[in-house]
């Protein structure tokens, strides 16, 4: 790749073209070569409901470490559209300012249909920013509940961002949102009700057990007003410290990447799998003989398989 010295230089021309190319190729030999150059950079991870003020969020932290002459990547998962397939990026907008400063760079992408509301492609996306020499990665995705979970498996630190008219602040803990946070906020923590989903998030967070060594922080934030956010910011860098004092960084990102391989395997093996069935005449009779339940579809995919990974043979 021609252009790798200046990814690793951090030239905003050459990261966005390499970020598309991993976005729409399949193929890895990109991210093959830039791995050596990874594992640096501290990825946090903003969560929670629609109208939470999360994109506000991302905006005053990323202002914050700027202060410190960090240099911040930025992913904004969105929802797909059902119709068009597009990410619905109008809340991006308000990070126009921040796209211009020399040490951001924001990337947005779809969700794709992602069960996990983190497209297959983020954690890709995030590998070329490391290698960019970004110190900190910011993810932001919507979550609703236990199906935006997989956010944690991508963060070191995870921040569950709620707002007190979210909803009934009960239901909001039982959906299993609030297993994942490393730190919790209640933006627009002003408005009616901001106390007592304090409260009860308090009240929670006793009854959950505890992570050892780790308080977690539950902090009242107004973004649009910069209330809270040292605070926040503050919680961040101290959980970034304790993870790494106490070896739970190193121990999470090799389980991270365990079960990157198993993903990655189960890929490769779907890919292959579509290259063996591509005679799809051959495939049609075969269906037409199940469907006379002369064949079943198990007897079908355990032969296919068979043929697909061959095992190997003992010496």
């Amino acid at each position: 790749m021609h252009s790798l010295k200046k990814l690793l230089n951090g030239d905003k021309l050459t990261i966005a073209r390499v970020i598309s190319e991993v976005e729409n190729n399949s193929d890895t030999k990109i991210l093959q070569k830039i791995f050596p150059y990874t594992g640096k950079a501290y990825h946090i991870g903003i969560t929670g409901p629609p109208g939470a003020g999360k994109s506000t969020l991302v905006n005053v932290i990323t202002n914050k470490l700027l202060k410190d002459n960090k240099k911040i990547g930025i992913i904004a998962v969105d929802p797909t559209s059902p119709f068009s397939g597009g990410a619905l990026l109008g809340d991006r907008v308000r990070m126009t300012d921040l796209a211009l400063k020399d040490n951001v760079f924001i990337r947005s992408m779809a969700s794709r249909g992602s069960i996990g509301g983190l497209a297959q492609k983020t954690k890709d996306v995030a590998l070329v920013l490391d290698a960019a020499g970004m110190d900190y990665i910011l993810i932001e995705t919507i979550g609703v509940g236990q199906v935006e979970l997989d956010i944690a498996q991508v963060c070191d630190t995870t921040i569950v961002v709620l707002v007190p008219e979210s909803g009934d602040s009960i239901q909001t803990l039982k959906a299993g949102l609030l297993e994942i946070a490393d730190i919790i906020v209640v933006n627009k923590g002003d408005r009616d009700g901001g106390e007592r989903l304090m409260m009860e998030l308090k009240f929670a967070f006793e009854l959950r057990p505890q992570k050892i060594g780790w308080h977690y922080p539950i902090i009242k934030t107004i973004a649009t007003e910069n209330v809270g956010i040292d605070e926040l910011v503050s919680s961040t860098f101290a959980h970034e410290e304790f993870i790494k004092k106490t070896g739970i960084l190193e121990r999470e990102r090799k389980k991270r990447l365990f079960f990157q391989i198993h993903e990655l395997v189960e890929e490769k093996i779907k890919i292959h799998l579509k290259e063996y069935i591509i005679n799809e005449k051959e495939l049609e009779e075969i269906v037409d003989k199940i469907y006379q339940r002369k064949l079943n579809p198990y007897c079908v995919a355990d032969n296919i398989a068979r043929c697909v990974i061959k095992p190997q043979t003992k010496k």
